[in-house]
């Protein structure tokens, strides 16, 4: 029964063709470093469920959002650990991305045919930044707001058009109940959707390209 249902699925869908390109494709020899990338990827997908579980309990209000990260802290059923991987999960996927793009730069891995993939894995790299930093104020207690004063502030500095980026960063001149919520907006929509289409760029560059082996010495 099984074996017809994946035939039928299959003869329309194509899935054993999708499944050989994607998954059993020949790799070249290489080592634990080239795994920073599946695990960065890995650490995503974690951070979008443990914060869909969040965003239940989460209230996006300067007189609600410390309350209510308490509550889920506090009373919610291992709200706790759920908190606790999505806080120390942001932490490991900026490392696991940092660290996955200076294996690939250090090895070459960036040059001819694969520039592009590297281009898209710099921007992944930005924006996981500004997940960081845009969860970062969610809390709304006294750490998250004044590392994001000083945060936007520095993004202020930008010659010429530092008072613009400052603005549209806090929605004025101060932080406020608009700040939290375009924080938490672009925390939970924007970046996200930007990330899922880079990433599956990034998927398919690689597919189509394939990765690269480890550096022979004589190559160096």
């Amino acid at each position: 029964m099984t074996a017809r249902v994946v035939s039928w699925l299959d003869e329309r869908l194509g899935l054993i063709s999708i499944y050989s390109l994607v998954f059993d494709r020949k790799v070249p020899k290489v080592n634990w470093w080239f795994t920073l990338g599946s695990a960065s990827l890995f650490l995503f997908i974690m951070q979008g469920v443990t914060g869909v579980f969040l965003s239940v309990y989460y209230v996006p209000d300067p007189s609600k959002a410390y309350d209510s990260i308490q509550y889920i802290m506090t009373g919610v059923t291992f709200g706790w650990l759920i908190r606790g991987i999505h806080h120390w999960g942001a932490s490991l996927m900026v490392i696991f991305v940092f660290i996955h793009m200076l294996r690939t730069f250090f090895m070459g891995a960036y040059k001819f045919p694969r520039e592009l993939t590297w281009l898209t894995g710099v921007i992944l790299l930005l924006a996981t930044l500004g997940m960081g930093f845009t969860g970062y104020l969610l809390p709304w207690n006294q750490r998250a707001y004044w590392a994001t004063t000083v945060g936007t502030a520095i993004a202020g500095t930008v010659p010429v058009i530092g008072d613009f980026i400052l603005r549209v960063l806090r929605g004025g001149n101060d932080l406020s109940a608009v700040t939290l919520a375009r924080f938490f907006s672009v925390h939970i929509w924007f970046l996200p959707v930007v990330i899922l289409g880079l990433i599956s760029v990034h998927m398919y560059l690689i597919i189509r390209l394939g990765i690269s082996s480890v550096p022979k010495e004589e190559e160096g």
